[in-house]
């Protein structure tokens, strides 16, 4: 989430990546097509400086022929113009030490392949085109099992949700940036206005991305000159609380990797967060992992049997909390598309190996967690297209992603395009969706009628435009999450005035 605000602000000033220096000699990028499904195939740059000098960021430029174009995308930034589409690093893989390498993939329909590749406006490695030869392609039978026959799950969602007090039906839920500064303007915790249902603060992170141990402070003062005293934080914390409002720790964001890979980080995880839901008085906890955080071990294809250590260990933890503060805590998540959505076309590394090991590592854990999430809020943004249950690929931006996205969680969906391997819908109380607060705030920003539009289709079954919900009518459909509230207040609370009083008239 954090790099949607540099990503915003780069946009406002004008910035372009073009304009970065030049790297030094021997920098390099070379490319292989990691698999081939005939209407597709996924892409991988693997970038390597064989200098003597470390470089500090990078940007690649390719074309694609017309026809052919990009889909999800992992580990950069994309922006694209036309045919030509251009990936620069994210803020954990913009260094490259000499003699290191870092990389970034992507999936593409169509069958062209990059030409014309530059590496911050140099030939990527000698040449006009990308380099490196294609790896061999998997035979037929490795490409998705999604089929346009294949008919979407029927099982309907558990009708009893579990007691949760203080919650309106329809709930408006946003992140506080409140441990570091930020291009919106700090936002003391008293200033928040009281249509916000649930305030996530903004992060909890770990002292080393494998440690387990998380901390959240406020903002040092020589960052957010208006910050308040910790009592003063508190205080609107217990002041909100009586309101009945909910205000929870996230942990991770952009930044925040977080790997428990052990049973020690796994219990210094519980203990670390234990100690910061202790000392604020915090209503429970938001799992906001990106980037690393989690992904799959070879040969664990088993959404609902997972043995990767890092899920395994994150599923103990916070199930070990969720025991320890009871009935009352309130967990909710927010993973991006990559991770929850995508998992209907690929899952992990798959059953061949060579995908990114982290498509659909979410789905373990919603799955294992389903009788404690409070809400899944997916991150409907800065997200490439994405498959829906009408096997059609589905853009952010406008109301048919949303619905799309949202749908599968309530319908449920094959994992792989496994029919016998079925991620089981969610209640409608349990299932939001996210959008940016203003187009400062993320890619893929909707203006509140898309978004309202989105929802009556959920909830009404009106509005739908091409997209027929496979889940039917959802009136318990929790509500709306963005990022951020401190966004929304820089312009002029667009998000909470629109959207508030909409989703207090739903029935």
């Amino acid at each position: 989430m954090v790099v949607a605000v540099v990503a915003g602000l780069v946009a406002a000033l004008g910035v372009v990546w073009g304009q970065l220096p030049a790297f030094a000699a021997g920098v390099t990028a070379s490319f292989v097509r990691v698999s081939d499904w005939g209407s597709g195939w996924e892409g991988r740059y693997t970038i390597t400086n064989g200098g003597s000098t470390a470089v500090s960021s990078w940007s690649l430029v390719f074309d694609l022929p017309a026809g052919t174009s990009v889909g999800s995308y992992w580990d950069a930034l994309l922006s694209s113009s036309g045919q030509r589409f251009t990936f620069s690093n994210r803020s954990w893989n913009g260094l490259i030490a000499p003699g290191g390498s870092v990389s970034f993939g992507f999936l593409a329909s169509g069958s062209g392949s990059p030409v014309g590749c530059l590496l911050n406006g140099q030939a990527c490695g000698g040449g006009t085109g990308p380099t490196g030869s294609p790896t061999a392609t998997p035979t037929a039978s490795a490409s998705p099992t999604v089929s346009p026959t294949t008919p979407p799950p029927t099982t309907p969602p558990p009708t009893t949700p579990p007691p949760v007090g203080g919650l309106p039906k329809h709930a408006l839920i946003g992140y506080l940036h409140a441990s570091f500064a930020n291009g919106s303007g700090y936002l003391r915790m008293a200033d928040v206005p009281a249509e916000w249902d649930i305030i996530n603060l903004a992060f909890g992170e770990p002292t080393s991305v494998t440690s387990g141990d998380i901390r959240f402070q406020l903002c040092p003062v020589s960052e957010c000159p208006s910050v308040e005293t910790e009592a003063e934080f508190i205080a609107a914390i217990r002041a909100k609380q009586q309101q009945g409002k909910k205000v929870l720790i996230s942990i991770g964001g952009q930044n925040g990797q977080v790997q428990l890979t052990t049973t020690a980080a796994r219990d210094a995880f519980v203990r670390s967060v234990g100690a910061i839901i202790d000392r604020y008085g915090l209503d429970g906890l938001d799992i906001d992992f990106e980037g690393h955080s989690l992904s799959l071990n070879t040969g664990d294809t088993d959404f609902k049997n997972p043995t990767t250590p890092v899920i395994v260990n994150l599923i103990s933890a916070v199930r070990t909390l969720k025991q320890r503060y009871g009935a009352d805590f309130v967990l909710t998540m927010a993973p991006e598309t990559f991770f929850v959505q995508l998992g209907y076309q690929y899952y992990g590394s798959g059953p061949w190996g060579g995908q990114d090991p982290r498509a659909g590592s979410y789905l373990p854990v919603i799955h294992a967690l389903r009788n404690d999430i409070t809400v899944l809020h997916v991150q409907d943004y800065n997200s490439g297209p994405i498959m829906g249950l009408d096997n059609q690929y589905h853009t952010m931006g406008g109301a048919d992603f949303h619905i799309a996205m949202t749908d599968m969680l309530l319908a449920g969906f094959p994992v792989a395009g496994n029919t016998a391997n079925v991620f089981p819908p969610l209640r409608p109380d349990q299932v939001a969706f996210g959008t940016p607060a203003s187009t400062s705030a993320g890619n893929g920003y909707v203006a509140p009628p898309g978004v309202q539009a989105a929802v009556n289709c959920l909830v009404r079954g009106a509005s739908c435009g091409g997209y027929a919900p496979r889940s039917g009518t959802s009136p318990g459909f929790r509500g709306l999450m963005t990022w951020s509230i401190n966004w929304d207040r820089y312009y002029g609370w667009e998000f909470k005035n629109n959207h508030e009083p909409f989703l207090n008239a739903l029935p």
